[in-house]
């Protein structure tokens, strides 16, 4: 009996420390296979000087970033909205209308950073206004025009929206009626955010997240596969998801690259933000997702396309909240990464509409199967 109590001890005592060396030997995987992309990022934003002048010492934004090529200004009318690079996925939606008022902030978007620059779009609406319930119908592809605006273009993070007024000045000279449209803050002082108050001030904040953009240019990896990962694995490991949602900016690219704080929104916006810079076709995704606790909620995230085929990517949920100092594990940190149509639905439900009257905007169809 002696003996067999002596068995069951020692026998007790070898699971556990079994149990000790698997835990431990899980943190210390997790450890060395946890990338040093912050700390990476960290020491090339504090050595970089990132200037629009072209000297020896300084990095040349239009060089580095070539965001601004012609290529990228020219807008196929006609593209087909299922087949494009991704970087105005929403604008190849719109109707002609809602392009023109989309051209005009894009075209003017330097100017709108005073808060005070008004658009003019001048007479081109006169037929559509001349028409029954034609101010309606304006409104309603200028709602559908500020959506994907904001949507394709998450560098705007400065300008509030809400402040944006679009605006009809009719002329009547007999019989014959004529019609000015314009957008400008109608009475408010200006239409930026409370946080950007200047030019200036936004200019030196832009010149930060530059920054950060330019690492991953400059350190891009071979494939899409490897670049969509160093990107994903950055924004999980460098942001810290923000539960009290009192904080300003959590909900854009100035939150999450530069303050490190947001909410899933903050995260799906700055993945597209680094993918478009790294040409990888990526789109935001607004929907209802289903948590661990099946609390279901409004929630963002990402689309992405590698070899022809497009995979989903929750960078908010692979960076969940830890409690009491547990690491995140590989298998949370990627559960969410890279997952096609079946097993990613079964928790997030995409919707296209993001406003209750606005339009409703079709996303790329995903893979069945994970990548």
């Amino acid at each position: 009996m002696k003996a067999k109590l002596i068995s069951f001890i020692i026998s007790l005592i070898t699971t556990l420390i079994i149990v000790i060396f698997i835990f431990f030997g899980v943190i210390i995987y997790n450890q060395i296979t946890k990338t040093n992309i912050t700390s990476e990022v960290e020491e090339f934003v504090s050595n970089i000087t990132i200037s629009s002048e072209d000297t020896s010492e300084n990095i040349k934004v239009s060089e580095v970033l070539n965001i601004e090529s012609n290529e990228f200004k020219k807008h196929n009318e006609n593209a087909n909205y299922g087949s494009i690079d991704g970087r105005e996925y929403f604008y190849n939606q719109l109707e002609q209308e809602s392009k023109v008022i989309y051209n005009a902030m894009r075209d003017n978007k330097e100017n709108m950073k005073t808060g005070i620059y008004e658009i003019n779009l001048g007479a081109y609406f006169s037929s559509l206004l001349s028409n029954d319930g034609g101010e309606e119908l304006l409104s309603k592809y200028y709602q559908s025009a500020i959506e994907a605006y904001t949507y394709d273009n998450p560098d705007v993070f400065y300008i509030d929206f809400s402040k944006l007024y679009l605006n009809i000045e009719t002329t009547t000279k007999g019989n014959k009626k004529t019609y000015r449209v314009f957008i400008n803050s109608g009475e408010k002082a200006n239409y930026l955010t409370d946080v950007f108050s200047s030019k200036e001030k936004i200019d030196k904040e832009l010149n930060q997240i530059e920054k950060v953009k330019t690492y991953f240019v400059q350190n891009k990896r071979e494939n899409t596969y490897e670049n969509v990962k160093l990107v994903h694995d950055y924004l999980v490991e460098s942001i810290d998801y923000d539960q009290t949602l009192s904080e300003p900016n959590i909900y854009d690219i100035y939150g999450a690259l530069i303050k490190r704080k947001c909410v899933c929104e903050g995260y799906a916006k700055s993945f597209k933000y680094l993918m478009d810079v790294l040409n990888i076709p990526c789109v935001m995704v607004a929907g209802k997702a289903t948590n661990s606790e099946g609390n279901t909620e409004n929630h963002a995230w990402n689309y992405v396309q590698i070899d022809q085929a497009w995979y989903a990517i929750d960078c908010t949920w692979d960076d969940p909240i830890l409690v009491g100092g547990n690491f995140l594990s590989n298998i949370s940190k990627y559960r969410y990464f890279l997952k096609g149509e079946k097993e990613f639905n079964e928790s997030h439900i995409p919707i296209g509409k993001f406003t209750d009257n606005g339009k409703t905007f079709v996303y790329p169809n995903l893979s069945q199967n994970n990548y």
